[in-house]
């Protein structure tokens, strides 16, 4: 067991279900309390959804595991209760460095851009994340989690999904509206409905060291190719939490996972790498070690009538890029929204389908950028590895071979372009902002800022952001027609962004207090986005229409 961290014991509780000998039913269930199924439950029960969540162990991971959490992963644990937490324990960085042997030859800033409020990653051991969400969770009354709870069957139906569990008091039946599996990557209940996942297997292996010491490094993401401390074979080095340094080290195909987990044969890798970085006589202690392959590999559509694949039960990469839990967060973000508005009857099921489209089309850009840095990192052929050797000896003083060079494209949000639920643009916008990209940060003030991040201020619901100079100059029609937005089955929240001034009572107004605002979205007087739930663009227009937008929201929500 760890020495620097605590873990909980969480109780098992005897469900209902066998206390009084009777099946159960649920509107939605979901299986796997891991980082993805606790951050769905959270999110549909924060909308005020009752919520299943089933998990067969009673604590959280053993180890590191998924250990870098991004941007766009932060701003959704954010709305979720956890991102403070977050932030506060792991550890931040925006630098990344490459080397070659034993010169630097490429770094990275992910966060080039002045004025955002969460880091471009953090550092932060899996166990960590899932206990806050556990915390989170349990402080709300309609989330009920049951450890100790094994799916042990699945028979899926039009209207619903029957299940059959295990428990240390016996088995029980219950049955669910909605399915939602998050139940990892070996995903028992995929392989119960015989459901296919497809991709590529890497033949390579990896060692995981979490060693505790106080090292001199920075804190920054460090990656060797060739060192001389471990030759032929690359070396990946990150902070965490407790002083606690993640080392994953190349073994090769070849390699004896039993014999390389061994201490005697571990602790000589970490000596040899300290040796010369001022670290020799440094003492450590080894915390937790694996041994891990991986491949780069999707189900082919992500929902199957009533059950729902989420996290690594539907897509799966490798470990460079940091894309395994920061997708399965944004999977989550992406299905809770569109899944509510389906059991509230305010969309078609239908709309699921485009989680699966939207949602493959990311994983689809993971795994092939996974798949890219997986290739150059362990080139699998002489001629590989003397093209990848000599771009890295280049790449010291040549812009053009930097640009080749990868040790793992790091997870950054997809642009939903080609997603059937944005409205196409209608006039002329510069930058980023394009509908269906996901929504760039910037600081806001004024008293309904509530906290001075626009992201903060947005999110879990439809809203119209209207741009202004002055919100209190607005005309009593436009007022009229703002206020308007609320009426309807799916509500529409108007907020005035200004550079002053403070709307009429009703409105809430967020200060462009550094003017970032209106350039990330090119903003000028009278310009309207229409926002997602999940934050990104649904559509944009150089002037405020009450019936355009209404048309625009009927299209993202698949009621055109």
């Amino acid at each position: 067991m760890l020495s620097t961290f605590k873990y909980p014991k969480f109780d098992y509780v005897r469900p209902p279900e066998i206390v009084e000998g009777r099946d159960g039913h649920y509107p939605v269930v979901i299986v796997g309390a891991g980082p993805v199924g606790l951050a769905a439950a959270i999110d549909l029960a924060q909308q005020g959804q009752r919520v299943l969540l089933l998990d067969n162990d009673d604590t959280v991971s053993i180890g590191s595991r998924g250990v870098c959490y991004a941007k766009r992963a932060l701003e959704v644990l954010d709305r979720l209760g956890c991102g403070d937490e977050m932030v506060a324990k792991g550890v931040s960085w925006n630098v990344g460095r490459t080397f070659f042997r034993e010169e630097e030859v490429f770094s990275f800033d992910l966060c080039p851009q002045p004025d955002h409020h969460r880091p471009g990653m953090i550092n932060l051991q899996q166990y960590y994340l899932e206990d806050y969400l556990v915390k989170r969770a349990r402080q709300l009354p309609n989330l009920e989690i049951r450890f100790k709870n094994n799916v042990i069957g699945v028979t899926p139906a039009a209207e619903q999904a029957t299940l059959r569990v295990e428990t240390p008091d016996g088995a029980y039946t219950l049955s669910t509206d909605w399915l939602v599996v998050a139940d990892g990557a070996r995903s028992p209940i995929r392989h119960m409905l015989g459901l296919d996942i497809e991709g590529k297997v890497f033949y390579d292996r990896f060692l995981i060291a979490d060693v505790v010491m106080k090292a001199e490094y920075p804190t920054e993401r460090w990656f060797w190719f060739d060192p001389p401390f471990h030759p032929n074979q690359s070396v990946l080095l990150h902070r965490q939490a407790d002083n606690v340094w993640r080392i994953d080290f190349q073994l090769g195909w070849q390699a004896d996972p039993e014999e390389e987990k061994k201490p005697e044969n571990v602790i000589p890798r970490i000596k040899a790498m300290l040796g010369g970085n001022g670290n020799e006589d440094r003492e450590f202690e080894l915390e937790w070690v694996s041994v891990y392959t991986f491949q780069c590999r999707r189900m082919n559509r992500f929902n199957h009538g009533r059950v729902l694949f989420v996290g690594d039960a539907a897509h799966q990469v490798s470990p460079f890029g940091a894309r395994g839990a920061n997708s399965g967060i944004q999977d989550t973000d992406n299905l809770m929204w569109k899944l509510k508005l389906v059991m509230d009857g305010k969309a078609p099921a239908t709309l699921l389908d485009s989680y699966s489209e939207e949602r493959v089309f990311a994983a689809d850009e993971n795994i092939m950028n996974s798949t890219r840095s997986t290739d150059f990192i362990t080139p699998k052929s002489t001629v590989s590895k003397t093209f990848r050797n000599a771009v890295l000896g280049l790449a010291e003083h040549h812009a053009f071979a930097r640009a080749l060079v990868n040790s793992g494209r790091l997870s950054v949000p997809s642009f939903l372009t080609e997603s059937p639920l944005n409205t196409p643009d209608g006039e002329p916008f510069a930058g980023d902002m394009v509908p269906g990209a996901p929504l760039d940060d910037a600081p806001v003030d004024g008293a309904d800022a509530g906290r001075p991040w626009l992201l903060q201020a947005l999110g879990n619901r439809f809203q119209l952001l209207y741009y202004v100079a002055d919100a209190s100059a607005l005309d009593p029609a436009t007022v009229d027609a703002l206020h308007g937005l609320n009426e309807g089955p799916i509500p529409v929240e108007p907020i005035v962004v200004a550079a002053r001034g403070a709307a009429p009572a009703g409105l809430r107004t967020l200060i462009d207090a550094k003017d970032r605002v209106r350039e990330r979205y090119d903003l000028q007087p009278g310009t309207a986005y229409l926002v997602r739930p999940d934050q990104h663009v649904a559509a944009r227009w150089r002037a405020f229409d009450p019936a355009k937008v209404r048309a625009a929201l009927a299209r993202a929500t698949c009621n055109a």
